[in-house]
């Protein structure tokens, strides 16, 4: 079983091959992508420390400021990916102080154990997949046709086509040869559309989450586990599917039978206590707007409580979770928020110098919105090229084509509310809503070019009306 320490070593990437990384999703935030990768590289360097000095060397919280749709949240998902670490994304503004009704911050943590608990247990998986596909295919065989018990005394199944005679075989001999036929039949995929009748598990019964005053939310996490309990390994029901997708559950169950579960649990707390993300957005609705006067009733009194709340488990504390005990001295923490009526000066003092790496991000220009639209991997441009492929129709789009868009989507954002790159989606579903609904019906083959002409015909109610631009959120 591979240790946490291997699993980040196998990410072993460099500051710079971290940037490359960010790089092919997300343009520009030069300054955020150089703080992220630093604090990345720099969980590596610890592990690989002394051991009389790792514990001490403590994460270098981030806080991203910057409006909305920048790509704040985009590059904390990124980085998650590149480092293979657990990572667990909440809203500030989501939380309730310890006394009131709603989530508790430690909750964040339980959240993102059951997120490391849920990404070991897949690696583990998919480890063992051979050996639950053949456990499936045998039970699959064991469907199509049942073994008969071997009989007579010092049985030996003959194999041999030559020397194979039916008529003195026994039946335990007949049956093999007729399962041998059949394993070959599933192996050539020649059985693929047969139905078989299957035994799956019922369905879990829906989560049970309990709101309230300190140790209540605890409460609910032990209830929750002893009414899950009781339906484990209980209800199955019988399913006719076709072997195609029998194989499928049937691997994913034997795989199930076949990991550690309590090595995955312990391997799981690991992970998350020395690399994990949590990426709090909105921080900034939790800070006091000191403008308004310096008023500590109705919401500030709240605001605050949050933020005394979360001091602790940014700090470094032991929070309970029902897997166990988890530190959080060195999971990493990265704030986001726009900060347009509050200032991160706002949050209280102690908060403030456990996020000591400040970040501002730059609003998106026109020519940013030109680069996010042609370069990164997952472009919205070539997200329509994919779709509109799979029904026969190419698209093709000018250099003009795509310079208009972003200066429609940066005119709107300038004129009514600035949400960043998220204009790019909408204006993009209003550009290619008429070719959407006509495919395959109308159109379904043949190319089609996306020139300056046709986004100014698509998008020319948005560009007269400025009302409309409203509507596009």
């Amino acid at each position: 079983m591979k240790t946490e320490m291997q699993t980040i070593e196998e990410k072993n990437l460099t500051p710079q091959q971290i940037v490359a990384e960010l790089d092919k999703y997300i343009v520009g935030q030069k300054s955020a992508k150089r703080s992220v990768s630093i604090a990345l590289r720099n969980r590596w360097r610890r592990l690989n420390s002394d051991d009389d000095i790792r514990d001490e060397i403590v994460p270098n919280n981030i806080l991203l400021i910057g409006p909305t749709g920048v790509g704040k949240t985009e590059i904390a998902r990124r980085l998650a990916r590149l480092a293979h670490a657990p990572f667990m994304k909440v809203e500030a503004s989501k939380f309730t102080e310890v006394g009131y009704v709603g989530r508790d911050v430690e909750s964040m943590i339980r959240d993102l154990t059951d997120v490391a608990i849920s990404m070991v247990k897949q690696e583990m998986q998919e480890r063992v997949k051979e050996k639950a596909r053949e456990n499936a295919e045998k039970r699959i065989l064991d469907i199509l046709i049942p073994p008969v018990k071997k009989s007579g005394v010092g049985f030996k199944s003959n194999n041999d086509s030559d020397n194979f005679n039916p008529e003195n075989a026994t039946d335990s001999e007949l049956n093999e040869r007729t399962r041998e036929r059949f394993r070959e039949k599933l192996r050539n995929g020649e059985l693929e559309d047969r139905e078989i009748e299957i035994e799956v598990k019922s369905s879990k019964s829906p989560m049970m989450q309990v709101f309230g005053p300190q140790g209540m939310e605890e409460m609910g996490i032990n209830l929750q586990d002893m009414l899950g309990n009781l339906g484990k390994g209980g209800k199955k029901s019988k399913r006719k599917l076709p072997i195609s997708e029998a194989r499928e559950i049937l691997i994913e169950e034997e795989a199930e039978k076949l990991i550690d579960h309590e090595a995955a649990v312990q391997e799981a707390l690991e992970r998350v206590q020395k690399q994990g993300i949590v990426f709090i957005d909105e921080i900034d609705k939790i800070a006091e707007d000191s403008s308004s006067g310096g008023g500590k009733g109705g919401p500030d009194v709240s605001r605050q409580g949050v933020q005394r709340d979360l001091l602790p488990i940014v700090e470094g504390s032991a929070v309970n979770t029902k897997h166990g005990i988890v530190k959080t001295d060195h999971i990493l923490f990265i704030g986001s928020g726009a900060f347009h009526v509050s200032k991160p000066s706002d949050m209280i003092p102690e908060l403030q110098g456990r996020f000591p790496i400040r970040v501002e991000l730059n609003s998106l220009t026109e020519d940013d919105f030109v680069d996010i639209l042609s370069k990164p991997k997952n472009a919205l441009t070539k997200q329509y090229i994919a779709m509109l492929k799979t029904e026969g129709v190419g698209i093709k789009f000018t250099d003009e084509a795509i310079r208009e868009v972003a200066r429609i989507a940066a005119e709107v954002n300038s004129s009514v509310e600035n949400i960043g790159a998220r204009r790019l989606h909408t204006i993009m579903s209003s550009l290619f809503d008429e070719l959407l609904f006509a495919v395959p019906d109308d159109i379904n083959s043949g190319e089609i070019t996306i020139d300056k002409a046709y986004v100014d015909k698509q998008l020319a109610g948005i560009v007269k009306d400025k009302d409309l631009s409203h509507y596009i959120l």
